[in-house]
């Protein structure tokens, strides 16, 4: 038989040796067995519960300031300047996690980045629960932001990656419902305990991926990436079944590999070619998920687009109506109805399609810099848009939702024109309809 396939650094392996394990199937009378379902989801749900444990870690270090505020100022007497440094630094720990999370997930691989979160995010929990000043807390707090800002791209990638592609919109939406599901049992619990035991919530999610992660394959694509085709097979296996017919899906996923590996070296500046371009510029709860691989991402993006627009414009007429003295009775509805649409619609749509998108749309040569460069603008915009909203209040309470709006209205116009739908086809086909 032939060589087909070159391996890392100019090693040919014979397309008999990689391929013959692939091709395991029986045969009962004339039908093929292609695995028990229920055995390959398993692994697959379970590779997903895994890594959205970071997810909750992520939800746990968003939501531990707010609750925690009066306890740490009062117990280490800090000022509100104080307090204020130690709120913000978890994002600037975010945007350095994500300026390194894509080549800590393309060297050490996705399972690796995400032990390297948990351990750093453990060391910073416990720096924050033993501090007796700010160094230590700012530490703390430094250090679990940077773990956040690393799973906030490795958790989608790696489920994207591991799913099939009928289950991958609605697995890939478990991180944004698991970050919300820690965000809201931290604030909840935070009222009633402590801001040392409060700490504990964070630390356990880290045991579980931690521990987890050794129970479960690491990426297919990713092995196949660096030329590790024993373990690849491997690790599709279990995710697919042990009776599963693997060969066409693994054969798709070596031929694409195998087309990479020809392209030079991904660089920052590779994101900005034509090809590239559009993947670049589409930079993710429960009903979302059940959603995604059903009614489509741009629906979903268009839906939650459009809701996002209604919520700011009801809240900034709430805020026009207050100004002015005007209809004061329909003011607190309208603020209300406003807040509970824009949080619908967010966690319908924009706050976990984007993420399923960005994880699909890059091949796998430049994901880990596209992803890191993606991460950190998601991060740094957080930053921005947190530092200048009181700034913007002063200005205009109602101003400033209609701003909102508007930059919501810009983006549908962007979802229709640039946007692809990525539902019901494997990453190798996004790639080829992108490309084409």
């Amino acid at each position: 038989m032939a060589n087909k396939y070159d391996i890392q650094n100019s090693d040919v392996v014979d397309r008999e040796e990689i391929s013959t394990p692939f091709i395991m199937t029986e045969k009962v009378g004339d039908h093929k067995v292609v695995g028990n379902k229920g055995e390959s989801l398993w692994m697959v749900l379970l590779s997903t519960f895994v890594a959205v444990c970071g997810s909750f870690e992520f939800g746990c270090v968003i939501g531990y300031s707010a609750p925690t505020q009066s306890g740490i100022t009062r117990d280490l007497d800090l000022s509100l300047s104080e307090y204020s440094v130690f709120g913000s630094t978890a994002t600037i720990g975010a945007m350095i996690g994500a300026a390194t999370s894509g080549r800590i997930a393309d060297f050490l691989g996705r399972k690796e980045a995400m032990r390297v979160s948990s351990v750093i995010c453990l060391a910073g929990w416990l720096a924050v629960y033993f501090a007796k000043g700010t160094v230590s807390l700012d530490i703390g707090r430094l250090s679990t932001g940077y773990g956040m800002g690393l799973v906030s791209y490795v958790v989608p990638v790696f489920i994207s990656e591991i799913a099939p592609k009928n289950l991958r919109g609605g697995l890939a939406t478990l991180n944004q419902l698991m970050i919300v599901c820690g965000v809201s049992i931290t604030l909840i619990i935070g009222t009633f305990i402590s801001w040392r035991a409060l700490t504990l919530i964070g630390i356990v999610p880290c045991f579980f991926l931690f521990f987890g992660l050794f129970l479960i394959p690491e990426s297919p694509r990713w092995l196949a990436k660096v030329g590790r085709w024993k373990d690849f097979e491997v690790a599709l296996r279990k995710l697919r079944g042990k009776d599963a017919d693997i060969s066409a899906e693994a054969e798709e996923i070596q031929d694409y590999i195998e087309t990479l590996r020809h392209l030079p070296k991904a660089k920052m500046l590779d994101l900005f070619q034509r090809r590239y371009l559009l993947s670049l510029i589409v930079p993710i709860t429960g009903l979302g998920a059940f959603l995604m691989d059903r009614a489509g991402r741009r629906l979903l993006l268009f839906v939650s687009s459009s809701g996002l627009v209604i919520g700011c414009l009801l809240v900034g007429t709430s805020f026009f109506l207050k100004a002015h003295e005007m209809s004061l009775d329909w003011v607190p509805a309208l603020a209300l109805i406003g807040i509970l649409t824009y949080i619908g619609s967010f966690s319908i749509g924009m706050g976990a399609v984007p993420w399923v998108i960005m994880s699909e749309i890059f091949p796998i040569n430049i994901k880990g810099t596209a992803g890191s460069l993606i991460t950190l603008v998601n991060w740094f915009a957080s930053w921005v848009v947190s530092l200048s909203f009181n700034f913007l209040m002063s200005w205009s309470s109602y101003g400033t939702f209609f701003l909102f709006g508007g930059v919501n209205a810009v983006g549908i116009l962007f979802i229709a024109k640039l946007v692809p739908e990525t539902k019901g086809r494997t990453l190798e086909e996004i790639q080829a309809s992108i490309n084409a």
